[in-house]
Order: structure tokens, then sequence, then C-alpha cells
């Protein structure tokens, strides 16, 4: 059994989102962030990132969102949610994923830690317009690579979309425009997906059971 260490609304989702795909069993441990669980030191013994997600998988445990939706792919490649490796479809998963972390997400991630992760005496307001540009610029370079695709590597879904994907509903949850028409269009497509859907669903349901 996988067990996913997670809280709603965090890159947990990519991880719970993948699994739905990837239709597998697992058991979601809610990491209770309102209530500061994340920094007790039961999870820090377990992570001492003290972030989520983390999955345990054989008995070991994996943490960045980036290697556990790559490890997954790979381990479950029957799937067909990944390029075989050492080919260039390959290369073009894992560029395009270094991207959704190292390009895309970045600059959503500096809003956030600015707004609320970071501690107030840590967070500069004058971060958010140089932000605010650099997340644009991905944007950009995300449409161009993306062209009239359905998904980045083609007709096919992959696990890369599914970094991209949440990468672009945080960018909408973070209020920032994406206005570029084939990039509205790959998010609509993500978010009809039935595995995104029941992934939420699943968020939904543990955030319920908190109230």
């Amino acid at each position: 059994m996988i067990t996913l260490y997670g809280f709603p609304r965090t890159r947990a989702t990519r991880i719970s989102w993948l699994l739905e795909e990837l239709d597998l069993d697992y058991d979601y441990q809610l990491i209770n962030f309102n209530t500061l669980q994340h920094r007790s030191p039961d999870y820090l013994a377990l992570n001492p990132g003290g972030k989520v997600p983390a999955v345990r998988v054989e008995g070991q445990l994996i943490t960045e969102s980036g290697a556990i939706v790559t490890f997954l792919a790979d381990k479950y490649a029957e799937k067909g949610f990944i390029p075989a490796a050492g080919t260039l479809a390959r290369v073009a998963h894992d560029q395009w994923s270094y991207f959704a972390l190292s390009e895309l997400e970045q600059p959503l991630w500096t809003q956030g830690k600015h707004k609320f992760a970071l501690p107030k005496e840590q967070r500069v307001a004058e971060i958010f317009p140089t932000a605010e540009w650099e997340f644009q610029r991905a944007l950009r370079l995300f449409s161009q690579g993306l062209g009239d695709q359905p998904y980045i590597l083609g007709s096919d879904f992959q696990a890369v979309d599914v970094l991209l994907g949440h990468t672009l509903l945080w960018g909408l949850s973070f209020k920032q425009p994406i206005e570029q028409s084939n990039l509205q269009a790959y998010i609509e497509r993500c978010k009809a997906r039935p595995a995104l859907q029941r992934a939420q669903a699943r968020e939904k349901a543990l955030l319920e059971s908190l109230s």
C-alpha cells in the first residue's frame, strides 16, 4: 500500500491526482496544517523538511513532488504515463518537469512565501511585481512549447502534465492572469480529467472531516 502524507490544496494534490490516474490504492494520511501538525516532532521525525507531499512506498519515504511523480510513473510504466528512459520523448518529459518546478512554479511560490509561509519579519512586499512578471514570462514559454497540442508531449496526457496542470491551477488560485488561449484550453482539459476530480473530491472530504 502506498501512503501519501499531505494536506488539501497543496503540492500533495499532484500526487493524489497521479495516483488516481494510475488507478492505484493509497492511504491518504492527513497532515493538518491548521494545527501545525507538519511542524510537530512526530512529523519532523518522519520528514525533517516538515513539508508535504511525502509518500511511503515499500518502506521507503520519498519527498519532493517532482521526484515522487517521476518515480510513480516509472514504477508503473505499464500504465503509459511516462516515456521510456533514454529516449528523446523522455528527455522532453524531464525538461518540462524541471521547467514546471523551477520556472513556472517558482514565482508563484515566491508570492506564497512572502504572503503567508515565511515569518512576517522575513516577508518582502516589494517582491510581488517581480514574481508576477516572472510568472508571465514562464507562461509565454509554456504556451510556445505547447502550441496546438492537447498536452505538452502531444496527444496523450503524461505525468509531466500533472506538474504543469497543477501549477496553472495554482496560478489561478493566486489570481494570476493566464491569457494564452492554448493554456486556457489546456487548463480546461486538465480540470475535466476524472482522476483530478476524484482527487479533489477526496480532499474535500478530508477537509470536511476537520470541521
